[in-house]
């Protein structure tokens, strides 16, 4: 299968915290990113980053999957459809 456009939802609890851990995982894909945006929840201790990639359904798990690893983060991805040519 090849490239795809992906949504990758990330809610990093005590961002303060783990904030930096997550940074470096993200910098690591930084490649294949095409956006990210984040904001503070209202609480101020959570944080919600979004990022699109275009990437092989395989790396885009594995950035998931790396994230997911960081204490108080989850992460999930939604396929969008075939890469930007």
């Amino acid at each position: 299968m090849g490239q795809g456009i992906y949504v990758v939802g990330i809610l990093v609890d005590q961002r303060a915290l783990y904030g930096p851990e997550v940074q470096k995982v993200l910098t690591r894909y930084g490649s294949a990113i095409l956006s990210r945006s984040g904001i503070p929840d209202p609480s101020k201790s959570r944080g919600i980053i979004t990022v699109t990639m275009q990437a092989e359904a395989a790396e885009t798990e594995k950035l998931a999957a790396e994230l997911r690893q960081v204490e108080g983060v989850r992460a999930k991805t939604v396929y969008l459809g075939d890469a930007l040519h």
